[in-house]
């Protein structure tokens, strides 16, 4: 029986939420999810050193292979796009560095393999993640976007499986 361990992000300067899941077979769990918290008071380099240093870590605990990430959104500020690519980076240049692949997904397509809809709110994606896995709480908003992120890659590869192409064109 296979087992993949990736590591996914839904990245933020000052919440970044993550989330490690691993598959055995059909069986997905989640043995450790969170978030990387920044405080205001820290420059935003920091923040964004703080965020590598803190993936990177996750990548060798847990021996991760891959990771998954949200996708560049659509915001009305050109400073908030800025620094949610600049945390986006950070995660992926953990990823860089430990030679994993990143496969990114779109929010509205990560809130349809979990919830179902596109426009599905947060409630929505955090009470799925909690009933897909069979977890005792509902995580923290960012952590059960961070989760629905590493569901969405798994539901990728199983659909890049079935079409017998690679995952990156699917």
């Amino acid at each position: 029986m296979s087992v993949e361990r990736i590591v996914a992000i839904d990245p933020a300067l000052r919440c970044t939420g993550y989330a490690v899941l691993v598959r055995e077979g059909k069986k997905i769990s989640c043995p450790e999810h969170g978030t990387i918290q920044n405080k205001p008071r820290i420059a935003p380099s920091g923040c964004l050193l703080a965020i590598r240093e803190a993936v990177s870590s996750l990548i060798r605990k847990h021996s991760a292979e891959a990771m998954a990430v949200e996708g560049i959104i659509y915001v009305q500020s050109y400073q908030t796009a800025i620094t949610l690519g600049a945390a986006r980076a950070a995660a992926i240049l953990a990823a860089a560095e430990s030679g994993l692949s990143v496969h990114e997904y779109a929010p509205t397509r990560v809130k349809q393999a979990v919830v179902g809809r596109g426009g599905a709110d947060k409630q929505q994606v955090a009470f799925m993640v909690r009933a897909l896995l069979g977890l005792t709480q509902t995580p923290q908003s960012d952590a059960a976007d961070a989760i629905a992120i590493g569901l969405a890659h798994f539901h990728a590869v199983d659909a890049a499986k079935l079409k017998k192409v690679p995952l990156e064109t699917i």
